[in-house]
């Protein structure tokens, strides 16, 4: 399966196809794919991902899954790479990871099947779709400081094509230590079904990148750690923790905090408000 990768190689933006463990330009050209500075292998003009989708996910919440999927927008400000680092702002202590597929669109895409998206998917990556729980009281709605914050959105490390997504498994591990196993055949919606139903009414466009969710066993990780996802036949996606140099201003907007919702979503404990509203991921 083809695997294109994008790099800064002598200061440049360059595009390169991976051999072996070498990465090979345009112009002949080749580096250790292992010394490289890898960039995220699509510039996408959006990042959308559905909520809950791993059946395992739902289940370590007790609850039941919406007839159809939700989705959430996360900023393109927040796209990482393959070895880059993950920002925890000072002042802040729950940051989750969640290992996931990315899916990446090779055609502008609208109003099209489910039978039809495989056509408009240009391929593959992988995504860990890392979540700032200490603002969910005040943007669990939209999301956007959870799930949008700088750096919280790592893809990589290439694009691969021709990648049957069915039967892989997903496995996310935290200094070494396996954290998620799980399989994309756990999943509710499955990758065409979630672009068929993004391109009803947003137009997705080359490059745009949809996350299709996570298993169970989402926790909080600290700087200092180094936390990798591997995905059966994508590869492996590397990122290291470390904390802001400067705490979350106190002069404006909403604080973190600690409120039981916050602390059962971040540690996957008893939802409080069960049986009220569903959690959001």
């Amino acid at each position: 399966m083809p695997e294109y990768r994008r790099i800064l190689l002598d200061g440049q933006v360059t595009e390169t196809v991976r051999d072996g463990d070498e990465l090979v330009a345009g112009d002949g050209r080749r580096v250790p794919a292992s010394a490289a500075v890898h960039l995220p292998p699509v510039v996408p003009s959006k990042v959308v991902a559905v909520h809950l989708n791993h059946r395992s996910r739902v289940e370590e919440f007790g609850i039941g899954l919406p007839a159809t999927p939700t989705y959430f927008h996360k900023p393109v400000s927040a796209l990482n790479a393959h070895g880059g680092a993950i920002v925890r702002p000072e002042g802040c202590k729950w940051l989750n990871y969640e290992g996931e597929v990315a899916i990446v669109i090779g055609r502008t895409a609208r109003n099209i099947s489910p039978s039809e998206a495989g056509a408009y998917i240009a391929g593959y990556t992988v995504a860990n779709d890392y979540g700032l729980h200490d603002f969910r009281d005040t943007d669990a709605g939209s999301m956007l400081r959870v799930k949008g914050s700088d750096t919280l959105c790592p893809l990589g490390p290439g694009l691969v094509t021709d990648w049957d997504f069915h039967g892989k498994r997903l496995r996310t591990y935290v200094n070494g230590q396996v954290v998620q196993d799980g399989s994309t055949d756990e999943m509710q919606w499955d990758m065409h079904y979630l672009v068929a139903d993004i391109a009803r009414t947003i137009t997705l466009y080359p490059g745009d990148v949809l996350l299709s969710g996570t298993p169970a066993n989402s926790r909080p990780v600290r700087p200092g750690e180094v936390v990798e996802v591997e995905v059966e036949g994508l590869g492996w996606l590397t990122n290291h923790i470390v904390s802001g140099p400067t705490a979350i201003r106190a002069d404006v907007g909403a604080q973190p905090t600690e409120s039981e919702e916050v602390l059962s979503t971040a540690l996957g404990g008893d939802w409080e408000f069960r049986g009220i509203r569903p959690p959001r991921r």
